[in-house]
């Protein structure tokens, strides 16, 4: 049984259908790569994955059970997080306020803000971050703030993280920090969706592609089974040779 599993989705706008009867499954433990021209149907089923959106057909599963989420916050109470390419943080805010905003131990009605920064300088070191968790977290790179998010996101949900688009802003050498961190949660049995336009990062990282075209699925292929040249192929439109 898969840990998610999306089926026949059906997501319509005014004057377009954003997707067509779009299936998609994703195992405990796999990192699932979702690629796509623009317009392809990818954020529209992310965001229906995560309860953005509602669906107007079809069917979501998670660990074999039908569910319908209402939103985002819905979302993550099922363990799905998502973290985008811009960071969802408060710049202004320290690194330890947002990894526990809106959860953070209190006392008498006042946050306890050494308990708190305990905690966060605890949950960044398995991320391999040794930072000022007092710092607000704009006088980090932007890297950096993406593991934060990574973080919280994981704390939050769980189960299922996406990563949307998420080495879009950084160097190689970030990139490089980021995916060390995503390679160890994928080995702690993490389930990761992947959406990028950087299909090199794909085969280093993805263990299945699921390719997108004009709002319908076109395939799912084990990393294995294809090549560059065959997935760009088919998120044009053209034959395999």
């Amino acid at each position: 049984m898969p840990l998610l599993e999306m089926k026949n989705i059906v997501k319509e706008f005014p004057g377009v259908r954003a997707l067509d009867g779009v299936s998609f499954t994703l195992e405990a433990g796999e990192f699932h790569s979702l690629v796509g021209e623009n317009g392809a149907g990818k954020s529209t089923l992310i965001k229906i994955l995560t309860g953005a959106y509602q669906p107007d057909g079809g069917d979501l599963l998670l660990e074999g059970q039908l569910i319908a989420l209402r939103d985002p916050l819905h979302g993550q109470t099922y363990g799905i997080g998502t973290v985008y390419q811009e960071v969802n943080l408060l710049p202004n805010r320290s690194v330890a306020e947002n990894l526990f905003l809106g959860r953070q131990p209190t006392r008498f009605g006042m946050v306890k803000r050494r308990e708190i920064e305990g905690q966060a300088r605890a949950l960044l070191a398995r991320y391999g971050l040794d930072i000022d968790v007092r710092a607000e977290l704009s006088e980090f790179s932007v890297a950096v703030q993406q593991i934060v998010a990574i973080a919280r996101a994981v704390e939050l949900s769980g189960k299922v993280l996406v990563l949307d688009e998420p080495t879009a802003s950084l160097d190689r050498n970030e990139v490089e920090r980021l995916f060390d961190v995503v390679r160890g949660l994928k080995a702690k049995g993490l389930a990761i969706i992947f959406i990028t336009h950087f299909l090199d990062q794909v085969f280093a990282l993805a263990d299945r592609v699921t390719i997108l075209r004009n709002g319908r699925k076109v395939a799912t292929q084990p990393l294995s089974a294809v090549n560059t040249t065959d997935v760009v192929r088919m998120m044009l439109g053209k034959d395999l040779a």
